[in-house]
């Protein structure tokens, strides 16, 4: 199973860097891989600290079953739960907690998932508009969104969650289609209509693909991303212990954000202090081997050593 899809981490150099810099050699450490996915993060961690044992997370039961094939040679160490990352903080509640030295959160979807047409997430694949990342959570696909969203409402979650510049043409041509009695249900049917809605100079003009953001802003909005990520981030500074870090690796902008103002508000209230002044980003080897780490930023943050 593990050989379907390609595991590459991403800046997965800095990460270990980050999340090892301040063990003392050979000190157990415990951490947190808040966005498990395929187990390449994780994996590395374990092998690079062999007295260290981690705790995965991830909703996604595909990835988790992966992951945790991948895991199996550190089984002993390695436990995996089936959570959304913004209930991060109830592993204060497990039995034996003291604790994390570092936390991960790798953001946006997975190579894994864009590959797996029938989970909707991919421009490039034709597949049903689903878009969950928890196939069996009671929350709206992205095809019903799209049937019952007004233009007004669905411009705003293209606006912002895409921060498409044609939000509204996009979002009117999608109700127009409905009055009509035509449904847009699959990826194709989706990204044909914004192909058909744009002219050709403007999606030459694009310099990507002209439904990319509109899929964005769908996948964030289907599966509350960034509400979910504000929560994770509060919740991960409740478990983590004094000189321990958070490291946050972001793909777009609206990550970025509100991950830049949440340590800024932590070092302000002297929670800890930023260890990035300014995001780091892949080498140009790493993007050039890896063309998904582009966009890649990581910011960490130690949690105060005097608290």
């Amino acid at each position: 199973m593990t050989d379907n899809w390609p595991h590459v981490p991403v800046m997965l150099r800095e990460t270990l860097e980050i999340m090892g810099g301040r063990l003392p050699d050979g000190s157990p450490a415990v951490f947190v891989d808040a966005t498990l996915g395929a187990g390449g993060h994780a994996s590395a961690l374990l092998e690079r600290f062999p007295e260290s044992s981690l705790v995965g997370l991830d909703q996604d039961e595909m990835a988790r079953s992966i992951a945790e094939e991948r895991l199996s040679p550190y089984e002993k160490r390695a436990r995996v739960r089936g959570w959304n990352f913004r209930d991060i903080s109830l592993l204060g509640g497990e039995p034996g907690w003291s604790g994390a030295d570092g936390v991960l959160f790798d953001l946006g979807v997975s190579n894994m998932q864009l590959a797996t047409p029938e989970r909707g997430f991919s421009f490039q694949e034709d597949g049903p508009l689903d878009m969950r990342m928890d196939k069996s959570a009671d929350i709206k696909t992205a095809a019903e969104i799209l049937e019952s969203g007004d233009a007004r409402e669905l411009a705003a979650v293209f606006r912002e969650y895409g921060e498409e510049r044609y939000a509204f043409q996009i979002a009117r041509a999608i109700v127009w289609r409905r009055e009509r009695g035509g449904r847009i249900e699959t990826t194709s049917d989706l990204t044909n209509l914004i192909r058909a809605t744009l002219p050709a100079p403007v999606q030459r003009k694009m310099g990507t693909h002209p439904a990319r953001r509109v899929f964005q802003a769908l996948r964030i909005a289907v599966n509350s991303e960034l509400e979910a990520l504000s929560e994770g981030l509060e919740g991960a500074i409740e478990i983590t212990r004094s000189g321990g870090v958070i490291v946050v690796i972001s793909y777009h902008s609206l990550e970025d954000r509100i991950v830049k103002r949440t340590f800024l508000g932590w070092a302000q209230g002297k929670r800890g202090r930023i260890l990035t002044r300014r995001p780091m980003t892949p080498s140009g080897e790493e993007t050039g081997e890896n063309r998904s780490s582009r966009s890649a930023k990581l910011r960490a943050f130690e949690i105060n050593t005097c608290s």
